[in-house]
C-alpha cells in the first residue's frame, strides 16, 4: 500500500503539467535521438523550445527503458523523432505505440534524411506522407539550389515556396530569407485531405540519386515534392514531417543563404525563423481555439428553457478564444455559423461578434416540431476545429394557444357570412313577396 502511495505521489507532477484544455500548449516532450551528438548539433532548436517553457526529455531511440505511458497515463504531451536511421525503438515503443500516441490527441515531430529507416517511413506513411521509395534518392534542383562552396552540389536547396497561412507560419514579414533543405522529398497521399504542404520544392526540382545518372524518369518531380508537411488530425493532434534532419541543425540555422540566380545574399537563412514559428503551431501555441459559455434563450428572457415552441423568437451566443502561448485571447472572425438542425439544417445563420470573443445571433424557430440541435461546426485552415452541439425539443401550439381568428382566413370568413346573409335576404324576399291579380290570371290560363 505504501508503495502505491509513493508511485501516485511521483506521478502528480507529471499529471499536473500535462496537456489540459485550460493550458493547451504541450509542456513535457520526449526527444528520441540516434546519437546524443544531435543534442548539441541541433541545440538552437531545442533551446528555442526550452525558452518557451517546454520540458525536454532526451533519450536514445534504442534505450530499453523508454516508454510513452505508465499505468495507463501518458508521460509526455509530445514526441520528437530525430532518429531517422533507427530500425527499432527500445522499450515498449513501436510504430503502433507512436500512432496510438497521436490518436490520443498528442503531437508528433518527425525528421528524416536519406538514411531513413523502414520504421520512420512506416510512421510517415500512416500519417499520409510517402517518402521516395529509392533509399539513395535526394531532392535535387539545378535551378533553385543554394550557392555554396561545394561546386556542383545541387542537393542543398534554398526554398521559399511556403504555405500561404499566417496562422501556421506566423506573419509574412518574418519570412524573408529562403530555407535551406538537404534531404529526401515526399508526396502527399491524395486520399488524405488532412495533410498540407508547408514547404514545397520548386518546379525544376526532382528526386533521384545524385551520385548516378538518370536511367528513367524520377517518380517525384516539381512542385509536387513536399519538403515539409503538417497534418492536423480530426482529434486536433498535430504532426510535422520533414525530409531533412539537417534543416534543424545549428549549421543551417546560422548559415548565410543565396539562391541560385538571385543577386540577394542573406546573412542568415530562414531556417530558425521558419522552424520556430512552425513548431509554435505544431505544439498548439498558435491556432488553438476553445468555445465556452454556449447559451440560448427566448428573446427578452435570460434563462435557458427546457423546450421551445414553434415560431418562438430566440437568441444564441457562444464565446470563442484563441490560445496565444501564454493567455487566452478573443478570437475574431466573420465566418462562424450556427445551425438549427434536425436531420438537416432548418436554420443556418452567420454569427455576429462584438470583437471581444462573443458571437451571437437571433432567429425564429421554424414551424416544425421535433428534437433539434444547435450545432457549430467550425473548421478553418490552421485552427483547431470546433464541434459544438446542444439538443433542444420543439413542440407545436397547444389547443388553447392558437389564435381565435386567423388573419389569413378572413376571406373564408367573409365568404361564409356573405353566403348566410344572401340566403337570408333571398328567403325573406321569396316568402314575403305578394303576387298581383294579373300574375295569378296568367298562371291559371297556362
Amino acid at each position: 500500500m505504501a508503495k502505491l502511495i509513493l508511485v501516485f505521489l511521483a506521478l502528480i507532477p507529471l499529471l499536473c503539467s500535462s496537456f489540459s484544455p485550460e493550458r493547451p500548449s504541450d509542456r513535457r516532450i520526449l526527444v528520441l535521438l540516434d546519437d546524443f551528438a544531435v543534442k548539441s548539433s541541433h541545440s538552437l532548436f531545442f533551446k528555442s523550445l526550452q525558452s518557451r517553457g517546454f520540458d525536454l526529455d532526451f533519450k536514445l531511440a534504442d534505450d530499453p527503458k523508454i516508454a510513452l505511458q505508465r499505468y495507463g497515463q501518458y508521460l509526455y504531451d509530445a514526441l520528437i523523432l530525430f532518429c531517422p536511421s533507427i530500425e527499432r525503438f527500445g522499450g515498449s515503443i513501436d510504430a503502433a505505440a507512436v500512432l496510438d500516441f497521436v490518436d490520443s490527441g498528442h503531437d508528433l515531430i518527425v525528421a528524416a534524411d536519406n538514411n531513413a529507416s523502414d520504421l520512420i517511413r512506416e510512421i510517415a506513411t500512416e500519417c499520409g506522407v510517402d517518402f521516395d521509395e529509392d533509399p539513395a534518392a535526394m531532392v535535387v534542383d539545378h535551378s533553385g539550389y543554394a550557392v555554396s562552396a561545394t561546386e556542383g552540389d545541387h542537393t542543398l536547396i534554398a526554398s521559399d515556396d511556403f504555405i500561404k497561412s499566417d496562422v501556421i507560419l506566423g506573419s509574412k514579414k518574418l519570412r524573408q530569407a529562403p530555407v535551406l533543405f538537404q534531404g529526401i522529398g515526399h508526396s502527399l497521399n491524395p486520399s488524405n485531405s488532412l495533410v498540407l504542404k508547408v514547404l514545397s520544392a520548386s518546379p525544376t526540382a526532382f528526386s533521384a540519386n545524385p551520385k548516378s545518372k538518370l536511367t528513367s524518369p524520377p517518380s517525384l518531380t516539381g512542385s509536387s515534392i513536399s519538403l515539409v508537411s503538417v497534418i492536423q488530425a480530426r482529434n486536433n493532434a498535430r504532426i510535422l514531417i520533414s525530409g531533412s534532419l539537417s534543416m534543424f541543425s545549428n549549421r543551417f540555422f546560422r548559415s548565410g543563404v543565396q539562391k541560385a540566380g538571385s543577386p540577394t545574399k542573406h546573412d542568415k537563412s530562414g531556417n530558425e525563423q521558419f522552424l520556430t514559428e512552425l513548431s509554435k503551431w505544431v505544439l498548439h501555441e498558435r491556432g488553438h481555439l476553445k468555445a465556452v459559455n454556449v447559451q440560448h434563450h427566448k428573446v427578452g428572457e435570460v434563462g435557458e428553457p427546457a423546450i421551445y415552441r414553434i415560431n418562438d423568437d430566440l437568441e444564441y451566443s457562444v464565446e470563442i478564444y484563441e490560445w496565444s502561448g501564454t493567455t487566452w485571447e478573443p478570437y475574431v472572425a466573420d465566418d462562424v455559423q450556427v445551425q438549427f438542425y434536425m436531420m438537416s439544417p432548418y436554420v443556418l445563420k452567420t454569427l455576429s461578434t462584438d470583437g471581444k470573443g462573443r458571437y451571437f445571433t437571433s432567429f425564429k424557430v421554424p414551424d416544425v416540431y421535433g428534437v433539434f440541435q444547435f450545432k457549430v461546426e467550425y473548421e478553418k485552415l490552421g485552427y483547431t476545429s470546433l464541434s459544438l452541439s446542444k439538443q433542444i425539443p420543439v413542440r407545436p401550439f397547444r389547443h388553447n394557444e392558437y389564435e381565435r381568428f386567423i388573419p389569413a382566413a378572413y376571406p373564408y370568413y367573409g365568404a361564409a357570412f356573405s353566403m348566410m346573409a344572401g340566403f337570408f335576404i333571398f328567403s325573406a324576399v321569396h316568402l314575403y313577396s305578394k303576387k298581383t291579380n294579373s300574375t295569378i290570371r296568367e298562371e291559371m290560363l297556362d
